[in-house]
């Protein structure tokens, strides 16, 4: 097998260089499903990892969906193959990789769906383990954080109104795509504020939608997200520093500058909560314990006092998809009440007495026009 390899420590930074053919390299423990369909969806043959794709520590879903698609997952020893350059032709074979210059280096055999499943099966078996430590985590800063979060009032002014308004977050989180298509209805026939967090801009831009308002640490958005026309909140740390900042002034690009404690996924709803939002809809969102494993994060204690701040203002787009129907329009009801009818017109028109009625009546009609 012969491809481009193309690395990349940030595996959702390569995601955007990565075309169809490729062999990526990436350097990520237990590689999450996000990250695992946005490769599948550049159209990769190889992924190389110089990470175990699965640890052992929590059941992540990446590996599987990408062995489901055909893509051949490899092991690699860490640190040998970033010394080829990134985009050289390289070909894979038995379990080495040959570059063009006649370098070699050895691989693991290949992760098969059967071996994938042992790996997972024993993640199960410690979940419990790595839930305990979750949740201690989680208390513990959630004590440390508590003051920051729920102390948080000087929110950046917004020129983009909110109050009484319906406001719909999307994160490029597990099963965003699903969620963002089941709530499209509900977004055309309420017409929300649509704020997209880093790459949920993205997101809202694939589905036809444009953002209100962005925001992020600006790190995985493309500029294309970036240079449409919104507002843009860069989350900055506590401590005032704002990475995100700087990308955007090399792109000539205005935008506020918050510090805040937690994710950026936590400052987009207390942003929405603080400024008066009606109903905040999260599409994507990070809420179980997998989903903050898959990002890197042991605990959960700024999404925990965030959701306990804004209460029952936020609903998951999940459930929203399931209990909203939709209110019924005055045409939607004209016309599903024409529909039933019309057998019943055909059939009474069958009749000589009610065709006889009809006339009669029609008759009456004009002339009460006419005269």
């Amino acid at each position: 097998m012969k491809g481009r390899l193309r690395k990349g420590r940030r595996t959702k930074d390569l995601i955007s260089s990565l075309r169809k053919g490729d062999i990526a390299l990436i350097s990520h423990r237990d590689l999450d499903l996000v990250a695992a369909e946005g490769l599948a969806a550049r159209g990769v043959a190889v992924v190389l990892n110089d990470q175990e794709f699965i640890s052992g520590r929590y059941p992540n879903l990446g590996p599987g969906y990408l062995l489901d698609r055909n893509i051949k997952l490899y092991d690699c020893v860490p640190g040998e193959l970033w010394s080829v350059a990134d985009g050289a032709q390289v070909s894979i074979d038995e379990n080495h990789v040959l570059t063009a210059g006649q370098q070699r280096f050895r691989l693991d055999h290949p992760l098969t769906r059967e071996r994938a499943d042992q790996l997972l099966a024993i993640t199960r078996r410690n979940l419990d383990r790595e839930l305990d430590k979750f949740i201690d985590n989680t208390l513990e800063y959630a004590k440390r954080e508590k003051e920051l979060i729920l102390g948080l009032k000087d929110l950046p002014p917004l020129e983009t109104p909110i109050w009484g308004r319906p406001v719909v977050v999307v994160v490029r989180g597990r099963g965003y795509k699903r969620d963002l298509q089941a709530i499209m209805h509900y977004i055309r026939e309420n017409r929300p504020v649509l704020i997209g967090v880093d790459g949920g801009a993205d997101a809202l831009l694939e589905n036809g939608l444009k953002p209100d308002i962005v925001v992020g640490d600006m790190d995985s958005i493309s500029d294309k997200a970036l240079h449409c026309r919104c507002e843009r909140i860069v989350h900055a740390y506590s401590d005032g520093r704002a990475p995100g900042l700087e990308r955007l002034n090399k792109l000539g690009l205005k935008a506020t500058v918050f510090a805040a404690p937690g994710t950026s996924e936590d400052v987009a709803l207390l942003l929405a909560a603080g400024k008066g939002a009606d109903l905040i809809v999260a599409v994507g969102a990070h809420s179980s314990m997998i989903d903050f494993l898959e990002k890197g994060r042991p605990g959960m204690a700024s999404t925990f006092l965030t959701r306990l701040k804004i209460g029952d203002k936020l609903v998951d787009a999940r459930g929203l998809s399931k209990l909203y129907q939709g209110r019924m329009t005055v045409g939607w009801a004209v016309a599903l009440f024409a529909a039933a009818m019309m057998p019943v017109v055909a059939l009474l028109y069958g009749s000589p007495g009610f065709r006889h009625l009809m006339y009669l009546l029609l008759y009456k009609l004009s002339n009460a026009v006419g005269g």
